[in-house]
C-alpha cells in the first residue's frame, strides 16, 4: 500500500480520535474555526485557555512528528500570493458555513448533522471546482 494512503489514514483517525475526545471531555464539537474566532471576538473569553491549549496542540504537534518521522514532502506551492488567497478565502469560507473540515465534516459527519453532511458536500464540491480553476485555467498551482 501506498505510504501516503496510510499517512492519511493515521490522520484521520488521529483527527477522529481528538474530536471524540474533545467532545466528551467539553461537551463541544470540535470545530477549528470556532475555537479560533471564539478567541478573535471575545466570545470564548470564559474557555479562553482551552481554546489557547487546542491551538497550542495543533500547531506543535506537527514539530514532535517532524522529529519523529523526519521531513515529508506535502506537495504544498511554494507561491506566497496563493498560500495568501487560499488562507483567507478558507477563512471566508468558514465564517460563510458556520464551521470547517473539523467542526461539519469530522464531527458533523459522525453525528449523522444534515447541516455538517451538507456543508461537508458543497466544500469539497468548492474546493475541487478551486483546484481545478487554479491548477488547469490559471496554471498557478
Amino acid at each position: 500500500m501506498n505510504p501516503d494512503w496510510i499517512y492519511g489514514l493515521i490522520g484521520g483517525l488521529v483527527i477522529g480520535t481528538g474530536g471524540a475526545v474533545y467532545l466528551l471531555a467539553n461537551g463541544r464539537i470540535m470545530g477549528a474555526s470556532g475555537i479560533v474566532g471564539g478567541l478573535v471576538d471575545g466570545s470564548g473569553a470564559s474557555t479562553k485557555w482551552e481554546r489557547l491549549s487546542f491551538l497550542a496542540g495543533v500547531a506543535l504537534i506537527p514539530f514532535l512528528l517532524l522529529s519523529v518521522l523526519g521531513p515529508k514532502d506535502t506537495h504544498v506551492t511554494s507561491n506566497l500570493p496563493v498560500l495568501i488567497a487560499a488562507g483567507l478565502l478558507v477563512g471566508v469560507g468558514t465564517r460563510l458555513a458556520n464551521g470547517c473540515t473539523s467542526g461539519h465534516g469530522v464531527c458533523g459527519i459522525s453525528r449523522l448533522s444534515l447541516r455538517g453532511i451538507v456543508a461537508t458536500v458543497f466544500y469539497i464540491l468548492a474546493g475541487g471546482l478551486t483546484i481545478a480553476l487554479f491548477r488547469h485555467v490559471l496554471g498557478v498551482v
